[in-house]
């Protein structure tokens, strides 16, 4: 099925997937789909993840429109993440997606290990 053709000076389909398709934004996306989550809580919970590649993420997601940063004039300084409204239409993508790969992991894990094998064997 063919796209319709957009003006180059907008934002492409490619560039748009190419931001929501990456393991860190989807991640962060569906953690924040429960509600406002601090910066060092969305951390904790995506394993593997460092601060500078968090920092990254949810910035990108802010300027793309799907995550809303929220600073709070407290000390120490409080900031909060939460899906925008446009997010929140992505999310239902997003769960299927997790949970699919959830459910077919071990499955995943068990190709590329007999795959592995075959390689190894023709080298």
């Amino acid at each position: 099925m063919a796209l319709p053709d957009r003006d180059p000076a907008v934002c492409s389909v490619r560039d748009v997937l190419g931001r929501v398709g990456d393991k860190w934004s989807l991640h962060v996306i569906y953690l924040l789909a429960d509600g406002p989550m601090r910066f060092t809580d969305v951390k904790r919970q995506v394993e593997g993840i460092s601060q500078r590649m968090l920092t990254v993420t949810v910035r990108g997601l802010e300027r793309d429109g799907l995550v809303r940063r929220t600073v709070y004039p407290v000390v120490p300084p409080r900031v909060d993440y939460a899906l925008t409204p446009l997010g929140l239409t992505l999310f239902d993508a997003v769960k299927h997606l997790m949970v699919w790969t959830q459910e077919h992991v071990h499955d995943i894990d068990r190709a590329r290990r007999s795959y592995d094998a075959r390689a190894a064997e023709l080298a």
